[in-house]
């Protein structure tokens, strides 16, 4: 049986660090940026979800962490908790460490057992920071250990697109009067349950349909689209 004892995600102490932390990122990134927040799909209210983005700067966990209506518990590369210092940090808020390059049967569990608890667990499915043709909102798939992830769980992925955030990685756009925009679209939920082949084309269809939805509804251009860091810092 599971008790509290062995839940420690839910301890006050884990709380307080993540809202105080949260809190903090959304002050410090409404100083930078104006985020536009938009819902093709509802974003579940209770129970388990795996929010699934595409990624494009290290700023993005911050910012889906700040406007998402709940708590979510990063899985984050296990080079973060290299220190004493970040180790405790990221465990604090509920981020969970992920050996990247080959399959971690421990982050696996941790995410499945805080998924059956009933709590968001946020993935970049990409694997990494990707811009152009690597992206998932270009076309490219997504590492698989998604949707074993959702098979695992039986929880439902619910599709994330953000855009702009790779423009604060060049100095001048932390200026007050710049506050670049960000947009951030949620998706249609994807159910639990389907096979391996059918999540995959699903994922790689929401991500499109995200793309579109941002340029063609809500205001943001081709060059709004995933860059590199070096593109961002030297153009923007």
């Amino acid at each position: 049986m599971t008790t509290e004892s062995n839940r420690p995600w839910r301890s006050r102490g884990r709380a307080i660090s993540y809202h105080t932390t949260v809190g903090t990122l959304r002050g410090i990134l409404t100083f930078s940026s104006r985020v536009k927040v938009f819902h093709a799909g509802n974003f579940p209210v209770s129970g388990p979800v795996i929010l699934a983005s595409n990624h494009i700067s290290h700023f993005d966990p911050p910012f889906l962490s700040a406007y998402s209506p709940r708590p979510v518990d990063w899985l984050a590369m296990s080079e973060l908790y290299a220190t004493g210092w970040s180790n405790k940090y990221f465990l604090s808020v509920n981020a969970i460490p992920i050996h990247r390059g080959a399959p971690d049967r421990a982050a696996l569990r941790e995410a499945v057992a805080r998924l059956q608890d009933g709590r968001v667990i946020g993935i970049f499915p990409e694997g990494g920071i990707r811009d152009g043709n690597a992206s998932v909102l270009a076309g490219a798939s997504p590492q698989r250990g998604l949707s074993l992830l959702a098979r695992l769980s039986q929880a439902p992925v619910l599709p994330c697109a953000i855009l702009g955030s790779d423009r604060l990685y060049n100095i001048k756009n932390w200026k007050p009067w710049r506050r670049v925009p960000i947009w951030i679209c949620l998706g249609q939920t994807i159910p639990p349950g389907l096979e391996e082949e059918a999540f995959s084309q699903q994922l790689a269809e929401s991500f499109l349909c995200l793309r579109e939805e941002l340029l063609n509804k809500h205001g943001a251009t081709p060059d709004d689209l995933p860059h590199s860091p070096n593109e961002r810092m030297q153009s923007g």
